[in-house]
């Protein structure tokens, strides 16, 4: 065994050396992020439960790390190695998109401190390896064993990373068949959100969210057909100012925000305001049209499971992974400082008498094979619409025409009484 890692059981070795000086790195960072570098419109304040569970997690494995056998080093330096590889990526990717800033310096620290923690991680185990009649069949045991560990409990935190770390992009001047003016919303707690707003010509606007680029080929058929179209960046986004969470717990007051200041309009007459939303979008607006009867009608595509409430629903055959859905639900509730929001199934009956309009894709992801489950909750009027050829979200590319028909026929129906 060499000098490097001597002591794979005792506290003498360089890799416990190594691990503490990379958990202070990540600490140096978490305090950045959550503290001194935090994103628009948010405060100190706002990052305080992050923060703490952040760096009393760093501080705990600390203390454990030298304590452990070399098993559980290896473990613990690749989990946090991993980790730090992928808040590394997510500040490289947010610095591509508008500039290095604020957390992207620390986070760009963050790939050596993967790299070095790994590659500990790999020689311990190496140098660690028994022989042995049975030293096959235990390392395709340890193998198994580690991959499921992993999935439940590795890759709840790094979706919660994900989750609220999401990078920013630059958003530039996009054709909406029409001319649009660039506008701010005004949240009830105090953010700007970033906006188009095509005028209308009939009376009647549609919300778009939770991006004002993500779906600008619908945002160009409602325009088309004469409605006005406010597109949206959901706090944190990109052009918004909050702090992002890819599940959208706090969007329900986005779309607030955007259906008060629609209702101001001049152009938009009697509170003819409809909603359309993709995706995570798709299941804040059911949230929105939830407990906002200005609302009056709603198209979601693509909305699934948001949190382990939703998961649940799947009952025996979502067992398996209930613990990795129960500890991503935690993981993004303490990294956005968010509780999670109420079942969609328990939300959906509450649209009524307003129309609700659910559109969902044969091959999606995230959960939209639930849509048929929440339809059953739901009360009349409602619609559902399964495009079984399509991908997530992807119903206007793999429909154009049927797609156009029904969304429009939709809206005009419940917003023009045509």
């Amino acid at each position: 065994m060499s000098s490097a890692f001597r002591g794979a059981t005792g506290s003498s070795g360089r890799d416990v050396v190594v691990f503490r000086c990379a958990t202070g790195i990540v600490g140096v960072h978490a305090i950045v992020d959550s503290f001194l570098a935090t994103e628009p419109g948010t405060g100190a304040d706002d990052h305080v439960l992050r923060g703490s569970v952040s760096l009393a997690l760093l501080a705990v494995a600390a203390l454990a790390y030298p304590r452990l056998r070399a098993g559980g080093r290896a473990a613990l330096s690749f989990a946090l190695g991993v980790l730090s590889l992928e808040g590394a990526a997510l500040a490289i990717a947010d610095a591509r998109g508008v500039g290095a800033r604020g957390e992207d310096w620390t986070g760009f620290l963050l790939l050596p401190v993967g790299l070095a923690l790994c590659a500990v991680a790999v020689a311990l185990l190496w140098r660690s390896r028994m022989p042995g009649r049975w030293r096959y069949l235990r390392r395709v045991g340890i193998g198994v064993a580690t991959v499921v560990l992993a999935y439940w409990l590795l890759l709840p935190p790094a979706i919660g990373i994900l989750a609220t770390h999401r990078p920013r992009a630059a958003v530039e001047r996009a054709d909406l068949g029409r001319p649009y003016e660039t506008v701010t919303l005004r949240t009830s707690d105090g953010l700007e959100l970033a906006a188009w707003y095509v005028p209308s010509r009939n009376g009647a606007a549609v919300v778009s969210y939770p991006t004002r680029q993500g779906k600008l080929p619908q945002a160009r058929m409602l325009a088309r057909h004469g409605y006005g179209v406010l597109l949206v960046d959901a706090r944190g986004y990109d052009g918004s100012e909050g702090a992002p969470n890819l599940f959208g717990w706090a969007g329900a007051k986005d779309i607030d925000a955007a259906v008060a200041w629609l209702r101001a309009r001049p152009d938009v007459r009697d509170g003819r305001i409809g909603g359309i939303g993709f995706s995570v979008g798709g299941e804040m607006m059911i949230q929105a049209a939830a407990s906002n009867p200005a609302l009056r009608a709603v198209v979601s595509e693509g909305a699934g499971v948001r949190s382990v409430r939703e998961h649940l629903l799947r009952g025996p055959r979502g067992w398996l992974s209930l613990p990795e859905s129960a500890l991503e639900t935690v993981a993004v509730a303490v990294m956005s400082g968010t509780a999670p929001p109420p079942s969609l199934t328990d939300l959906v009956p509450r649209i009524a008498p307003r129309p609700l309009f659910l559109v969902y894709a044969g091959h999606g992801q995230g959960g939209e094979d639930l849509n048929p489950r929440y339809f059953r909750a739901a009360s009349e009027p409602k619609m559902l619409w399964k495009i079984p050829e399509a991908q997530h979200v992807g119903g206007l590319e793999a429909r154009p025409r049927e797609y156009e028909t029904r969304i429009v026929g939709f809206f005009d129906r419940a917003l023009r009484g045509t």
